[in-house]
């Protein structure tokens, strides 16, 4: 008895995507020595958006050899917050100056025909400090607060890919006022 072949022919015949894909590599890796590998700090762009005030130190925008990463540095007033948000990518915070506390309300779902998102009314409070690292989960309602005392900076960065694969997910759910 001769043995079936597992791959019977059918589909559409003639596609070239793995040769476009590796044209299109080649193509990267030529053109990446022309983009920036280092960002100098007049090439940093400062914003004030419905976060809060942002130094943005590497994004998806600004014509670097960093594919992997978005970082910024927020600045937090004495006393003051940044906005409430959520986003698909998980968060690193490192604490440069100052004290203060965050406040995470954790995702719960249910998986019917859709997926069904809530958060819990009361979040969990999380104090830090200079020095201190932040690791937020993804998809987590998240806020910061400085201390009454000082101002708060700190440099945040999420990973990049999660955009790539469609995953948008940023949602600003109060802004900074």
């Amino acid at each position: 008895m001769k043995e079936v072949d597992r791959f019977d022919g059918t589909g559409r015949q003639g596609s070239v995507h793995y040769q476009r894909a590796l044209a299109e590599a080649k193509l990267s890796a030529l053109q990446r020595p022309s983009l920036q590998s280092v960002v100098h700090p007049e090439d940093q762009e400062w914003e004030d958006s419905p976060q809060g005030r942002l130094k943005h130190l590497i994004n998806d925008h600004m014509g670097t050899t960093e594919f992997a990463l978005d970082m910024y540095i927020q600045v937090i007033e004495p006393g003051e917050h940044s906005g409430k948000h959520r986003h698909f990518s998980e968060e690193v915070i490192y604490v440069l100056e100052g004290e203060g506390y965050d406040l995470h309300w954790d995702p719960s779902f249910k998986v019917d025909v859709d997926y069904t998102w809530s958060w819990p009314d009361e979040p969990k409070r999380f104090e830090w400090k200079a020095d201190d690292f932040i690791y937020i989960p993804p998809y987590v309602n998240h806020q910061h607060f400085a201390g009454a005392n000082g101002r708060a900076r700190f440099i945040s960065a999420t990973a990049r890919f999660i955009k790539a694969l469609g995953f948008d997910g940023l949602e600003q759910i109060e802004s900074v006022q």
